[in-house]
């Protein structure tokens, strides 16, 4: 096996297991009903609230962790594999210009979904996602849920769906191919598929960013600056009604 061929395979190594890593971070819930005692042991650590607060405070703090640890041990992964960021050829955009992408690229992610649910009413979709509106209900009952919504989920959701799907694809097929098969995957995994058009979109956005500056930094910007708007707007509904 030559060297060239020795580090795509050690890059594809990579990619797996942090695509591994994602996966069972998601999963990492089902502990809580098939390991006897778990649930409520760790449910006596928001006493003195009601019982359905405490399971949001739990389901809050455990998302807010288990992407913590994902955070962490998809960077240490990362960090033994120098050609994990070599996806595309050329030059990369420099930290600037990629930084103002990410901030040009909330606003087309923004215009993006604003066509899209165009396009819904159309079809006769109604507006609001069901997923967003889960999450903020946990959000206004615990807040740690904004740092796993807004900073960590964004940035693995970047890594998985932008750098290990999308960035693995297009290095055998074109980007139309690449972006669409992982803007789908993107938004199949948010199990909101009434919305999947939108989740498309955002996707597919995400991955012309990735696409146009060569670095992750840029569609991590963008998805942080949405969600953070998102979450903001969602929190704050009742100060902008007239």
């Amino acid at each position: 096996m030559t060297s060239r061929s020795s580090d795509k395979f050690k890059t594809q190594k990579t990619a797996f297991y942090v695509l591994i890593t994602y996966i069972i971070c998601q999963l990492s819930v089902l502990l809580l009903i098939f390991i006897p005692g778990l649930k409520d042991s760790l449910l006596q650590l928001f006493s003195g609230m009601s019982e359905q607060d405490q399971l949001i405070k739990l389901s809050a703090w455990w998302s807010t962790i288990s992407f913590a640890v994902a955070f962490i041990v998809s960077f240490i992964l990362i960090s033994r594999n120098k050609q994990f960021w070599d996806v595309f050829k050329g030059e990369k955009a420099s930290i600037g210009a990629s930084i103002g992408w990410g901030i040009i690229g909330f606003f087309l992610v923004f215009l993006g979904q604003t066509i899209g649910a165009y396009i819904e009413l159309a079809l006769g979709i109604d507006m609001g996602s069901e997923n967003t509106e889960a999450i903020m209900s946990v959000t206004k009952v615990a807040p740690v849920m904004i740092i796993a919504t807004v900073l960590l989920g964004p940035i693995l959701e970047e890594l998985v769906f932008r750098r290990v799907i999308f960035g693995s694809i297009i290095q055998n097929y074109n980007f139309w191919i690449a972006s669409i098969i992982s803007a789908i995957v993107f938004a199949a995994i948010h199990m909101d598929f009434t919305h999947i058009l939108l989740y498309t979109i955002c996707g597919m956005i995400f991955a012309f960013l990735y696409h146009k500056t060569k670095r992750l930094l840029t569609p991590i910007i963008a998805h942080i600056l949405l969600n953070g708007f998102v979450t903001f707007i969602q929190m704050n509904a009742d100060k902008f009604q007239i």
